[in-house]
């Protein structure tokens, strides 16, 4: 081991194994920054998990909870509380915002604290309770949009509150729809009075129970066997799903972003490792004569190989480490705790990745090391087992498969991501391939500096098509995350009129849909298209009773386990279209209108028999039609609309739509201060919301695909690399015939051009067709092909490929070529 050492030193020195150094860290800082991250999250939701909610079990329903559930805690002596929340507007003065309204008891949390301040920008300390009656809490947010300070009196449906602290930390606050908003917390005392909860009112009811494990253990099993429809039990082990699948899917981005690293990273090692092998088999062979055994010769260069796989994955995991902060910075705050330091098993992945990349990419090349024979000091040509190199690169991709399997952590979306690349780099190759072909042939009609130029690419095909498959991939990545993004959101935007709907009005109930329609008018806006909204719940199916464990698909889970918002109607709604059966119209018979999206994700059909429970109270009609709708109108649209006459007598609250332009905003603040249990939502800014924690974790795959970038990087410098001798024995040869340095320049020009536009089109075609598809058939936004991204790539590349060859290739151009050619020889 010490004479490996002693190698790895000496060709460290030399520069020979400098690339496959940098391609092996850039692989474990990818891997390990990611591991570290969602190593933290992870123990931060174990170790945190009572924190995050509110006691030991929560029992979760849309619907008020029986007593009973909390008769039984009691009788088992834990202790129990209930909240609830729901949505509403909060008013100071004039001025009026949407915000999520939390209604506790005394003794919230069980589990956890809730942090106050006597002022904005002052410092907070530990709450000593809940708000006294009478009194609110109100968040930095939602004080900073009402100018509100402490002592302001804040109007909350009927009633009107002080508020008495700012809220500035609770430990059960979640990352759903309800948690974007800006916060309120009020005393259960105080809710009947703001006559907020009303029929057909959306509010989510928990009950937190905490106290001996035992005792919480068998008060779970009890609880599992009594949940009825809209109940779910939320425990240490699955705490805050809402969080849980947010950063789930952030962590399935981010390992994607690193596997394209490690893609790259070894293909630099193999291209590294090959020039490593054919720089050293005259060495190996001169060691043969003089005694040395094949097992020897590998045991010195496996040995140097491992202390090379060591030394990159401990940098590598260091600078994971020091990276991994960038991107608690970019998504911590999803969390919602504080994320305590990380565990050594993305260490212990590190080293693992950086070994097995040596493994699969390094190791199969220096076999042949190992067994040159000594003929090749006689015979230069003499490749010795070179015919077996096409099986260790077999072996090199089996390994890397394997390795991009195990860090996706899910075996479909392994295969998925191992079969997407196989498919992306044959497509690539092809074409590539190709192209470079056709470019070859054309040296004939350009002038000398491109006909030596595209000559050096025909000679050298398979290092020319490694460099273009890695360069336009990493590139395909980057225009995605760039530009493409970029037009798909844009041409979202504009899928949307000008002049559609930008506020939803929701709880008006019966009794005020004279009054609204007065106010309206009254204002000289349009009347507004005023619609019943019932909720109920999908109970049959063609006489059948279902639920979510009737269905796979989790979209279908969720739709069945929660209440619609059903309609009736007899007019079509505007942007929606009839594509199967015919439109009830006026015919009261019993029917219902589906929406086609919801029809094929629960595999309903013409003339099924859905029957919905509203209130306790069963409804059951056959659909007789099948409706498409425009949900980029921004209009009021439901899933399930009823003929008139079935649903007319349920509890209803109705709901509309209007365009409020951004100069008339006090209209909303004087609808809120006229009709107090109106709660009015801002589109324009919960999408904001949204798009806020989309544009962080889309800044955090950014940043991850920056390693995939100086890989591609690497992967030209290894590629210029491996084909650096010939090609320096190529230009002094051609100096030797009398070319000049201005020709010899050209030609490299050339050379490199020709590979950076080819790479840089591929990348640019490629990118805009998956965004294409993207569109097409996940967001359904139109996307033309548009020329961007293909001038982009092709721009971009031909300007590292220049500058790349251009610095690869001076030292050929300024070296005597006597010289060369003796050291070459």
């Amino acid at each position: 081991m010490l004479l490996s050492l002693r190698m790895l030193r000496r060709d460290l020195k030399a520069g020979e194994l400098g690339l496959l150094l940098v391609a092996l860290i850039i692989a474990v800082t990818s891997l390990t920054s990611v591991g570290f991250f969602t190593d933290r999250v992870a123990r931060a939701l174990k170790l945190e998990a009572n924190q995050l909610l509110g006691g030991d079990i929560v029992l979760v329903a849309d619907h008020a909870l029986k007593p009973e559930w909390r008769a039984e805690a009691t009788r088992r002596g834990l202790r129990s509380v209930e909240s609830a929340s729901f949505t509403s507007m909060a008013t100071v003065g004039e001025g009026a915002q949407l915000a999520g309204v939390k209604v506790v008891e005394d003794g919230h949390p069980l589990r956890g604290s809730i942090r106050i301040a006597p002022g904005l920008n002052q410092p907070d300390a530990p709450a000593p309770g809940i708000p006294a009656r009478g009194e609110l809490w109100l968040d930095e947010r939602l004080a900073s949009a009402l100018g509100a300070k402490v002592g302001d009196v804040v109007g909350l449906g009927a009633s009107r509150l002080r508020m008495a602290a700012v809220l500035s930390f609770e430990s059960d606050r979640g990352a759903n729809f309800f948690s974007l908003l800006p916060r309120l917390i009020i005393n259960a005392a105080d809710l009947p009075a703001t006559q907020l909860i009303q029929p057909g009112s959306r509010a989510f009811y928990r009950l937190h129970v905490a106290g001996d494990p035992a005792e919480v253990a068998r008060f779970e099993t009890w609880a599992k066997g009594r949940l009825q429809r809209g109940e779910s039990l939320e425990t240490v082990d699955n705490a805050r799903p809402e969080v849980r699948t947010v950063l789930d899917r952030a962590e399935r981005f981010l390992r994607f972003a690193a596997m394209l690293a490690v893609v790259l990273a070894a293909v630099a090692v193999g291209l590294a490792t090959r020039r490593f092998v054919e720089r050293h088999l005259d060495g190996c062979a001169v060691m043969r004569c003089l005694g040395a055994r094949q097992a020897q010769l590998m045991r010195l260069f496996i040995g140097e190989f491992v202390l090379l796989g060591l030394a990159a994955g401990v940098v590598g995991c260091a600078l994971g480490f020091g990276v991994q902060f960038v991107l608690a910075g970019l998504l911590g705050g999803l969390v919602g705790v504080p994320l305590p330091a990380p565990g050594g098993w993305p260490v212990a992945h590190g080293m693992a990745v950086s070994l097995l990349l040596l493994l699969g990419f390094a190791l199969p090349p220096l076999i042949r090391l190992g067994r040159v024979s000594t003929l090749r000091v006689l015979r230069r040509e003499w490749n010795g087992v070179a015919a077996r190199e096409g099986l260790a690169w077999a072996l090199g991709a089996l390994v890397l498969a394997g390795l991009l399997v195990a860090i996706a952590r899910d075996w479909l979306l392994g295969a998925w991501v191992v079969g997407g690349f196989a498919l992306a780099f044959a497509v690539y190759g092809l074409v590539a391939w190709l192209v470079l072909g056709l470019l070859g042939h054309l040296r004939a009609v350009a002038g000398s500096g491109w006909r030596y130029g595209l000559a050096a690419l025909r000679r050298r095909p398979v290092a020319s098509l490694v460099q273009v498959l890695a360069l336009g991939m990493g590139l395909t990545a980057l225009l995605l995350l760039t530009l493409v993004r970029s037009d798909l959101l844009d041409n979202w935007r504009q899928s949307t009129p000008a002049d559609a709907p930008n506020r939803f009005v929701i709880n008006i109930q019966p009794d005020q849909l004279e009054p609204l329609r007065r106010f309206f008018a009254d204002d000289g806006r349009p009347a507004p298209l005023l619609q019943p909204m019932i909720r109920g719940r999908l109970v049959q199916v063609n006489n059948r009773p279902v639920g979510p464990d009737d269905y796979a698909d989790d979209r279908a889970r969720r739709l069945v386990d929660r209440d619609f918002n059903l309609s009736f109607d007899t007019r079509l709604p505007d942007g929606n279209s009839v594509v199967v059966g015919r439109w009830h119209g006026a015919d009261t018979a019993p029917q219902f209108s589906v929406e086609q999206g919801l029809a094929q994700t629960l595999g309903l059909a013409l003339g099924d028999v859905l029957t919905f429970e509203i209130a306790g109270v069963r409804s059951e009609a056959r659909i007789t039609s099948l409706r498409k709708l425009d949900w980029d109108s921004m209009r009021v649209n439901f899933f399930v609309i009823a003929a008139p006459g079935m649903l007319d007598s349920q509890p209803a609250s109705y709901i509309t739509s209007f365009y409020l332009p951004a100069a008339q905003m006090e209209f909303a603040n004087r609808l809120v201060a006229a009709f107090p249990n109106l709660t009015v939502i801002d589109v324009a800014a919960v999408i904001g919301q949204i798009q806020g924690m989309v544009e962080q974790l889309i800044g955090a795959v950014q940043f991850v695909f920056g390693f995939a970038v100086v890989a591609g990087v690497v992967v030209l410098l290894g590629a210029l690399q491996a084909t650096h001798d010939e090609r320096e024995k190529e230009l002094a040869i051609l100096r030797t015939l009398g070319a000049r340095n201005r020709q010899l320049r050209g030609a490299l020009l050339a050379e490199f051009a020709a590979l950076g536009l080819v790479a840089g089109a591929l990348a640019g075609v490629g990118a805009t067709g998956i965004g294409w598809a993207l569109g097409h058939f996940v967001f359904k936004v139109a996307y033309p092909p548009r020329l961007l991204p293909v001038r982009a790539g092709s721009g971009a590349r031909c300007l590292v490929g220049v500058l790349g060859g251009w610095v690869g290739a001076r030292h050929p151009r300024v070296r005597p070529p006597l010289e060369s050619l003796r050291a070459l020889t």
